[in-house]
């Protein structure tokens, strides 16, 4: 299996449980810059029975009146065209084996939105859209494509325990977050080895809530 930047955002509790499972875990580091880099990586695992997407960057939140082209392009660039580019690496192996598994991490930030964050969410709802669709079209090859839309949960990029442990920050929790609390890391890589087995078979295409009931809620 691969798991993509593999050192960053929600790679580390996938890599730690993945390999607890006693998976052959291939971690790649860094970003995948360009589709060649994406072939290589699917093309350096062998028959890849399974894909970890998981794609991150800074939010460079702004309003959007602010919104700098350059930084509308990198968030495009690092976690919207390599989602294409893996899957489309991954995907004619995965045919001829019968099998495959394809999860996405991505964000719940565009399913409900986030002022200021504008270009973020638009490149987390293109990740969304594009696993919703190529998760039917992939389907009758008993390939399961399927995203983590998670928010509030820990990791270094987005909510790291300093943050977190802010007064403020709670107060925001309490106020915005049913659960009342950040997800462990460890919960998303517990839900990343369930669709990444054959328990979860029947689920495709499916962009799954992952926020403590953030994306339900009215605030």
């Amino acid at each position: 299996m691969l798991v993509t930047q593999a050192a960053d955002y929600m790679g580390p509790p996938i890599v730690k449980r993945f390999t607890e499972e006693g998976a052959d875990v291939h971690a790649a580091r860094g970003f995948v810059k360009t589709a060649e880099d994406a072939l290589a990586l699917v093309a350096d695992q062998g028959p890849l029975d399974i894909l970890i997407a998981n794609l991150a960057l800074d939010p460079r939140g702004t309003p959007v009146a602010d919104i700098r082209d350059d930084d509308w392009s990198a968030l495009f660039a690092t976690m919207v065209d390599p989602l294409m580019w893996l899957v489309r690496a991954a995907a004619p192996g995965m045919r001829e084996r019968g099998a495959g598994k394809i999860v996405a991490v991505t964000s719940a930030a565009p399913l409900r939105g986030i002022p200021k964050v504008s270009a973020y969410c638009a490149a987390r709802g293109a990740q969304n859209a594009f696993v919703r669709a190529v998760g039917l079209e992939l389907a009758p090859d008993n390939i399961q494509v399927n995203a983590i839309a998670q928010n509030y949960v820990g990791n270094d990029e987005y909510y790291p325990p300093d943050l977190v442990a802010s007064e403020r920050f709670q107060q925001h929790l309490a106020h915005n977050v049913p659960a009342r609390r950040v997800a462990d890391p460890e919960e998303t890589a517990e839900l990343a080895l369930f669709l990444a087995s054959p328990r979860s078979s029947f689920i495709v295409g499916q962009v799954v809530p992952f926020a403590g009931g953030w994306v339900t809620t009215t605030g």
